[in-house]
Parts: C-alpha cells; sequence; structure tokens
C-alpha cells in the first residue's frame, strides 16, 4: 500500500479486517513457497486471527461496504490453506 492511501483510510473494523486478511495471504504465500510445520502453523494462527477481524467487520462499516470482498478474500486464502493442509498431510502418511 502507497503511503498516501494508508492517509485515507480510517482504522475502521473492515480495515482491520482487511489488514488481517491480507496477513493471512501473506503467511499461506510463505507456507507454500516454503511448506513446513512452522509456517503451516503460523498460516494457521494468521487464520485464526483473520476469522476473528472479519466477524467484527459489520460493526464499524456503513452499509456493509467493504465486508462482502473481506469476507470473499478469507474465504479465497482458506481453500488455499486448505489445499496446503491437505498436501502436508498426505506427506506425513
Amino acid at each position: 500500500m502507497k503511503h498516501y492511501e494508508s492517509s485515507l483510510r480510517t482504522n475502521s473494523t473492515v480495515d482491520q479486517a482487511q489488514d488481517s486478511v491480507t496477513k493471512l495471504h501473506n503467511a499461506v504465500s510463505q507456507a507454500l513457497s516454503h511448506p513446513n510445520e512452522q509456517t503451516l502453523t503460523q498460516a494457521e494462527n494468521s487464520l485464526e486471527h483473520a476469522e476473528e477481524a472479519v466477524r467484527h467487520a459489520p460493526e464499524g462499516s456503513v452499509g456493509r461496504r467493504g465486508v462482502e470482498l473481506t469476507e470473499e478474500r478469507l474465504a479465497d486464502e482458506k481453500e488455499r490453506l486448505a489445499g496446503l493442509q491437505d498436501q502436508a498431510y498426505r506427506l506425513e502418511d
């Protein structure tokens, strides 16, 4: 995010949820590129935080603006992580 964009944000619950989902995306990407127990655990922890943030996002939204997109991004990241988890568990067997 560019500096001028961050100054326009209000630090609402929607912004916090979007940031949390972005961190989840980064954690899942890291786990995909460097699959090991540590990166997978970090991604799973990030998922928990993102889910909590997204649950609270509607509290700070105006007409749910931005909430749906954040929920869609969360669902996409959950799918990416689930695929990685399936792959990791198959390797353990």
